[in-house]
């Protein structure tokens, strides 16, 4: 029996929506690919294509947001950031340091801060669409 297009998209759909929930459930002890492809059984190439194609990002990148969210909320209510680290489920200060330069382009004490002394540059630069103000 050849499956319709209609059962394999709501087949996929199914899947992503569970790897989605074993993720936010388990964020905070950082599955890997493989443990989300293990529990939703599936190779771990196929779940990056399949879970890339419906969520628009790939497994890792949806896991490194959660974190990074855990991390903020923990440093906005006054959290150290060893303590933030640990319970966002990173090995340490460092890899919270790196998370949060890469998603949000500022330091976890700057984030703490709410961006107090930091500076940012801007310009203006023509584009094919018109002038845009970059900063």
């Amino acid at each position: 029996m050849i499956e319709s297009s209609f059962e394999t998209q709501s087949r996929h759909y199914a899947v992503v929506a569970r790897a989605i929930e074993f993720i936010r459930t388990n964020a905070r002890s950082q599955p890997s690919l493989a443990d989300i492809a293990d529990e939703v059984h599936l190779s771990e190439q196929r779940l990056q294509r399949l879970f890339s194609a419906w969520a628009g990002i790939s497994p890792k990148r949806f896991l490194q947001y959660l974190t990074k969210e855990h991390a903020r909320q923990a440093l906005s209510q006054s959290a150290d950031i060893l303590s933030t680290a640990l319970e966002s489920g990173l090995s340490g200060p460092g890899r919270l340091h790196d998370l949060m330069v890469s998603c949000e382009a500022m330091t976890p004490g700057e984030i703490k801060a709410l961006g107090e002394g930091v500076s940012v540059g801007h310009g203006v630069a023509p584009t094919p669409f018109g002038n845009a103000l970059i900063g």
